[in-house]
């Protein structure tokens, strides 16, 4: 099992309280967690990547392992711990702003 934390707005999208954990067959990338997690839970769809295009919308980042994943190819394998359920996936709204 695959454990992602979802930023607040996005569980509450979902209805999910905490951690969710997605179920992927194959190999682990950025896609293929993605894919299954908006399999589970379909309002998701285009919130993290774009409909059309499956990029990464721009105010939403990847990070596991203390590493930035979100300008890693999203078909690279994901970290081992990743993979092995030890560390979870950390998906991000970014924040921007200024003066």
């Amino acid at each position: 099992m695959i454990r992602i934390e979802l930023p607040a707005h996005l569980r509450n999208l979902a209805g999910v309280r905490g951690e969710v954990t997605v179920e992927v067959a194959g190999p682990i990338t950025q896609n293929s967690v993605l894919d299954a997690l908006e399999a589970l839970y379909p309002t998701l769809a285009g919130t993290i990547r774009d409909h059309v295009t499956r990029q990464r919308r721009a105010f939403i980042r990847f990070f596991a392992c203390e590493r930035d994943l979100s300008h890693e190819s999203p078909d690279a394998p994901l970290p081992e711990t990743v993979a092995s359920g030890a560390e979870p996936l950390l998906i991000v709204g970014a924040i921007a702003g200024g003066v």
